[in-house]
């Protein structure tokens, strides 16, 4: 691949992130009512995808063998009681993964 050909795929995906980007607020410019099925969608699909990434997170936890999930277990836990004592989604996420990260590397080897 060649500059030029790398450049050319550069713009044509940065057009297209571009364009899904502003796309939502083309097609619902505020002219005329939302439709109740994507208000619908905007209040239930944030819990949906944070009910997924648990149990994406959780799924290949072995409780049989040593350390018997305790390490994501504490680390989901320390989410869940930061979520409740700093409501901060992002605080919680980045704490959580160093919480993680610390006691696979450093206390379950």
């Amino acid at each position: 691949m060649n500059n030029l050909d790398a450049i050319l795929l550069i713009v044509i995906v940065s057009l297209v992130t571009i364009l899904l980007r502003f796309l939502p607020f083309i097609i619902f410019n505020g002219k005329k009512e939302t439709p109740k099925i994507i208000t619908y969608l905007g209040n239930v699909l944030p819990f949906s995808v944070m009910a997924m990434l648990v149990v994406y997170c959780f799924k290949d936890v072995t409780f049989n063998n040593f350390p018997y999930g305790l390490p994501e277990l504490i680390a989901g836990g320390s989410v869940f009681i930061l979520h409740i004592l700093k409501k901060n989604t992002l605080l919680s996420i980045i704490g959580g993964t160093a919480i993680y990260m610390i006691l696979i590397q450093f206390i379950f080897i």
